[in-house]
């Protein structure tokens, strides 16, 4: 048996490494060539330390308290060392991708389909070489390099982990790099090359009922995130919370895949979903913007984790929202994108 460790370095890189039965995450890295920080190997000088966000594990009791003290332990904190996977599992690690001799990978693949959903919203699907897909964590993005224009753009999954085709929303922005590319010259069968994947923003394990804030194309790791809620329902490893998305455009014809919204409603209990159209001359029922339909059964008495991407002004005015309004969730996770990064980019 085997499990799959996501290392999650302070600069945004992820390298995921396999960790067989009885071994430490310390000895698994190392094994692939990525040298997490170490002195003594042995639970006792700490160097080693990180933090598990998720997953089952056992850190045996050979080590000395000045290395993990028992309030650490209760946090989360772990000596990658003496910690021994029983599950798949996420680590943060407090140190650059590049200290510990690990980069951030690149992938090959070729485009699948380009398609214009809306007047700002193309959707792009890129059949990867590998076989096995590419492993990240769903509402991670990754750089995708322009053909012919020396630079590169980054965008957030859409799809699951692990899939052959990846997909991505993308904001169709006049005179953009990459919305030029695909509006004007991609082609079914153009080569791509990917790097990564990247990003602090992703879906921690579900304990309590989640609200997701989308706006626009930041409606992509949204997608994947509820891709992979389905797939552990059916694998008999969902969790029955309240899952609610509040999904904010600024014009009618910019709400796209609410098809795809629809049949997870119906596939995954507990998920609903409302949208919001800024345009005052909207046919859509909520008008204005995600914060002024942020109302107190979505909040759930702080007692839940919030999930926000989207552009810089959505970001900012959620921000101050839960600012004026006093609340503080039990988690916040957030992506703010920029036309340069994960906005022309989501």
């Amino acid at each position: 048996m085997s499990y799959t460790i996501a290392l999650n370095f302070e600069d945004g890189v992820t390298r995921f490494i396999g960790c067989k039965a009885g071994e430490t995450v310390l000895d698994a890295a190392y094994r692939q060539k990525v040298n997490l920080p170490m002195d003594c190997s042995d639970g006792v000088c700490g160097t080693c330390k990180g933090h598990c966000e998720q997953g089952a594990f056992d850190m045996g009791d050979e080590y000395l308290e000045e290395a993990l003290s028992d309030e650490e332990a209760a946090e989360g904190q772990v000596l990658t060392c003496q910690m021994v996977p029983s599950s798949d599992c996420v680590i943060q690690v407090p140190v650059a991708s590049t200290l510990c001799k690990t980069a951030v990978g690149k992938i090959e693949g070729t485009v699948a389909m380009v398609e214009q959903l809306s007047e700002d919203s193309i959707e792009l699907a890129v059949d990867l070489d590998d076989d096995d897909g590419l492993a990240f964590l769903p509402g991670q993005y990754i750089h995708i390099d322009v053909p012919g224009a020396g630079a590169h753009r980054s965008y957030s999954f859409s799809s699951l982990p692990g899939e052959k085709r990846a997909t991505f929303l993308i904001r169709n922005i006049p005179n953009g790099v990459m919305s030029g590319y695909l509006t004007e010259r991609a082609a079914v069968g153009d080569r791509l090359t990917l790097t990564g994947p990247l990003g602090s923003f992703y879906l921690r394990e579900v304990k309590r009922p989640v609200l997701m804030l989308a706006g626009g194309t930041g409606l992509a790791p949204f997608l994947s995130m509820l891709e992979q809620l389905v797939q552990k329902r059916e694998e008999g490893k969902g969790c029955d919370v309240p899952i609610h998305m509040i999904y904010g455009v600024n014009k009618d014809d910019h709400l796209v895949k609410t098809d795809a919204l629809d049949a997870f409603a119906e596939r995954l209990p507990g998920f609903t979903y409302t949208t919001v159209v800024v345009d005052e001359g909207s046919r859509n029922p909520r008008k204005g913007y995600v914060t002024h339909h942020m109302d107190a059964a979505v909040m759930h008495d702080g007692d839940v984790d919030v999930y926000l991407c989207g552009p810089p002004p959505m970001v900012d005015a959620v921000l101050k929202h839960f600012d004026a309004e006093g609340i503080v969730p039990q988690s916040f996770h957030y992506e703010k994108f920029t036309p340069n990064q994960v906005g022309e980019a989501a």
